[in-house]
């Protein structure tokens, strides 16, 4: 391209073949291991236990990209919703978690992802309902220097026009049979560059990764998350966005996506496994020692790595005064870790906080 050649985003699906012989090689072993993934996330008996841990580490995660950071300690304490806790950062991250459901509950519904629903998603995130960019001036700046890395479409109707094309090539495969791990990368490499928010827009095309391939029914749950793998490789991502906009260099770009499937499948499996190691060992303490255990108090523990009365309440549908028994008994005894902020007690699951904060 000269310098005076005006780029623009192109429809989807592109004119130029994808399927590389490099590309198509990598796809079997990052298929393995999201199958694999799929049927050790079917091994936990309380499917929100994974939604809430892996999604709140995503959550994290994924904000963290944005340079909007929180601690584990802040991200569980805001989860209690307690008076006495306020963090803005963790409140952003919490409206991730809350906009990541939002999205799993409405495709799980339509089998679709639409343009009405990554819209929700977004509205959830940023708590305002501004919807697609309407005003000219959005511009990706580098943060150190504050030069203009690209321009991503100003006017609303290109963005409209873009979006709604781009949400027929994830609705729709008649129009391009690609592999959806090679169309996934696409996704994300199309969406970000509309950039059709004034704000979200990352977070948002990382909920969307998830959300494609659930609907592809290559995952059941919401649980394969692209962020940490991306914080580690930030200058590469961005590096790679760019250069398939200045270059059109597309094989690196989506090898580096299929190969943060695996790996990110990788760790997640294994993060999955020492969770369900982990349940079992407090499974068998609970039951050799306590009248009182369930299976829904196990999950309960679980669901939240920082635990408090209501929680127990709603879970096992027991008085204010059994659940506070039954929590002040299992720290009394170590199994917990009591802690109290303002004029409320919360109970910390050590052991599962330690294993989430280590990955």
């Amino acid at each position: 391209m000269t310098i005076h050649e005006k780029w623009e985003l192109s429809e989807l699906p592109l004119k130029i073949d994808l399927e590389t012989k490099q590309i198509l090689k990598s796809l079997p072993s990052a298929h393995a291991a999201l199958a694999e993934l799929k049927g050790i996330a079917s091994t936990i008996p309380n499917q929100n236990i994974l939604i809430n841990t892996l999604g709140l580490q995503e959550a994290k995660d994924s904000s963290a990209i944005e340079n909007i950071i929180t601690t584990h300690d802040d991200l569980y304490k805001s989860e209690l919703n307690l008076d006495a806790f306020k963090s803005l950062n963790a409140k952003e991250v919490q409206n991730y978690i809350s906009a990541l459901k939002k999205g799993y509950e409405l495709t799980s519904k339509s089998g679709l992802l639409t343009n009405r629903i990554i819209q929700d998603i977004q509205e959830v995130l940023e708590e305002n309902s501004a919807g697609f960019r309407k005003l000219p001036g959005m511009a990706l700046k580098n943060s150190a220097t504050g030069e203009t890395i690209y321009t991503p479409p100003q006017d609303f109707d290109e963005i409209m026009r873009l979006m709604t094309n781009l949400e027929r090539f994830m609705n729709d495969g008649s129009i391009c049979d690609y592999d959806p791990l090679i169309k996934m990368a696409i996704i994300h490499y199309q969406f970000e560059s509309i950039h059709p928010f004034y704000d979200g827009n990352g977070r948002t095309g990382r909920i969307i990764n998830i959300l494609y391939l659930i609907i592809e029914k290559l995952q059941t749950l919401p649980i394969l998350y692209l962020s940490s793998y991306i914080i580690n490789r930030k200058a590469d991502y961005y590096r790679l966005l760019q250069e398939v906009r200045e270059k059109n260099s597309w094989e690196e770009w989506i090898m580096f996506m299929i190969q943060g499937i695996e790996q990110t499948s990788r760790e997640t499996i294994d993060l999955i496994i020492k969770i369900r190691e982990l349940m079992m060992t407090f499974k068998y303490k609970l039951r050799d020692n306590y009248k009182f255990y369930s299976q829904d108090l196990l999950n309960n523990l679980f669901k939240h790595p920082y635990t408090k009365i209501e929680f127990v309440v709603n879970d096992l549908n027991v008085s204010r005064l059994t659940a506070a028994n039954y929590l002040n008994k299992l720290a009394e005894d170590g199994l917990l870790k009591k802690e109290r902020l303002g004029a409320a007690n919360y109970y910390i699951n050590v052991p599962l906080f330690e294993l989430l904060t280590k990955r």
